[in-house]
Parts: C-alpha cells; structure tokens; sequence
C-alpha cells in the first residue's frame, strides 16, 4: 500500500470529537499511517498530546496567530514549561502551529499586529532553546515570517514546515534557503487556485510535503459555496483520509507516479520533522 504522512491535521478539533477513532482508522485503511497533530493554544496542549499517544501519531505545541487575542503572557511560559516537561516525548516533533495572519482583518491593525509579532518571535526562541523545528502559519505575511527567521535563525539553521504554503516562487524560496518544507493540501485540488498549483507542479519535488489541515481547507469535491449550503447542499467533512486523493491531483499536476510522490513527500516529512524517522516504519 502506498505509504503517507499527514503533517497538519486537527484532530482534536470538536468536529471530530464524536468519532475520533473513526477518522483515524479511516485514514490508516487509505494508507495514511501518520499525522502530525499541531496545538494551536495552551488549552489544546494536553488534548493533542493524548491523541497522538493514543494513535501512534505525533504532535506540535504551539499558539496560533489566530488565537493570540486570547492568548495571554503567562500562555507563552506554559509553553515553555510544556516543551521543558516533554522534551524526552518522542512524539513531540516540534513547535507550532506558529506564525501570522495579516489575512483577518482585526489581526492586521495595531496593537494585535505587534502582539502577533511578539508570540511569533517568543515561539520561535522556544523552538530554538529545545531544538525543535517549527510548523508556521503563514497568510499574507510570508515577508515578515521571513525576516523574523533570519534574525532568529539557529546555529545549525531551521526545520520544519510552512503551512498550506500561498505565497510567491520567491518567497518559496527563500523559505527553502532557510532550509523549510512546504505543506500543500486540499488548495492545489481547485482549478481556480492557479498560483498554487503552478508551484506545487514546478518547486523542487525535494522541498514539498504533503498535508490536509482537517478539517479545514477541504479539496473541492467536499467544499459548497455559500449559496450551495444556502441552498440545501451539505458541506463535506474533511479528513485525513482525504491525504491520498488530494495526492493524486498533485502527481498529475506534476506528471508523476503516485507512489514517487508518496515516498518523496515522506522523506521531506521525515527531514522537517527529524524525531518522525523513529516513530515512522516506511
């Protein structure tokens, strides 16, 4: 069976909640045999921990961009506190999901568009202190993401991810200069999405990674528009089990065989995510 490696999935979220272990074995019997679970606040640290203990899977602790206007000083010293008490924890493979959204309109103004800046450069330092990769969040602020890592880069240089990757080639690469991978999901699947899709057909095949967000960013054979579900037609789940089909539109978008983009995207997994290669049989 074709083996894949899901590096951004919500398992936690509450969408799953009634059928967790349904969604997991789902994924498993498509040949999905690991997810990376990221925390996206304090209070999903424990939850994501215990499910990815729970299926063999691995997870990231973090605070999201998103719920930094929650998020309080004292979340950024349990963190601390969190990765110090795991270090040891071979399923904890990073940190994340960090970053920032210039995207929402109420993160971009000041002051949350500097209290973003400050989680962001605090999580990176954490990162560094524990020598962990990062899982970065990355909309309309890829510019800036970039500076922050190179003023903040480690001796031994970064790992990780760039998240549902949307920026330009050249952002692309400087990324990859920093030594980063790039996570492409259910976007690439919309005929609409042609920047997107242009990259994820052209950027080096040793640079991508493979991921669904689920139950977000779902492919285009799950998503309804708004007058779509207006109109009675129910909005699709998305799941990691979703991982392969999506990976079938991007080998054909890249004129490959499935199972060469499978072991490719696997061995960048393992490369953004070091602590993946004793917990993944491949």
């Amino acid at each position: 069976m074709t083996f894949w490696i899901d590096t951004h999935c919500h398992l936690d979220a509450a969408g799953f909640s009634a059928d967790v272990a349904g969604v997991r074995a789902r994924a498993a019997a498509g040949g999905v045999a690991h997810c990376v679970l990221p925390a996206v606040a304090a209070g999903n640290f424990e939850a994501v921990r215990l499910l990815a203990h729970r299926f063999s899977d691995s997870y990231a602790l973090g605070i999201h961009p998103l719920c930094v206007p929650e998020a309080q000083e004292a979340d950024l010293q349990a963190l601390d506190a969190e990765l110090a008490l795991r270090q040891s924890d071979p399923r904890l493979v990073a940190v994340g999901e960090i970053g920032l959204d210039y995207f929402e309109p109420a993160l971009l103004q000041s002051p949350m568009r500097e209290r973003q800046e400050f989680f962001y450069r605090e999580q990176l330092k954490l990162a560094r202190k524990y020598g962990l990769p990062v899982m970065l969040h990355v909309r309309r602020s890829a510019d800036k993401l970039l500076r922050h890592l190179r003023e903040l880069k480690p001796e031994g240089g970064w790992r990780g991810i760039v998240h549902a990757f949307n920026g330009s080639e050249q952002q692309a690469f400087e990324f990859i200069k920093l030594g980063l991978k790039l996570g492409f999901g259910g976007n690439v699947t919309f005929d609409a999405a042609l920047q997107i899709r242009r990259l994820a057909s052209q950027l080096p095949l040793d640079a991508l990674v493979m991921e669904t967000d689920s139950p977000d960013i779902p492919p285009h054979w799950i998503y309804r528009t708004t007058q779509q579900r207006t109109d009675g037609q129910g909005q699709g789940r998305n799941e990691p089990g979703e991982l392969p089909r999506i990976a079938a539109v991007l080998a054909q978008l890249r004129g490959m065989p499935l199972e060469a983009l499978a072991q490719a995207t696997t061995a960048n997994a393992l490369q953004a995510f070091p602590r993946l290669r004793e917990l993944v049989a491949c």
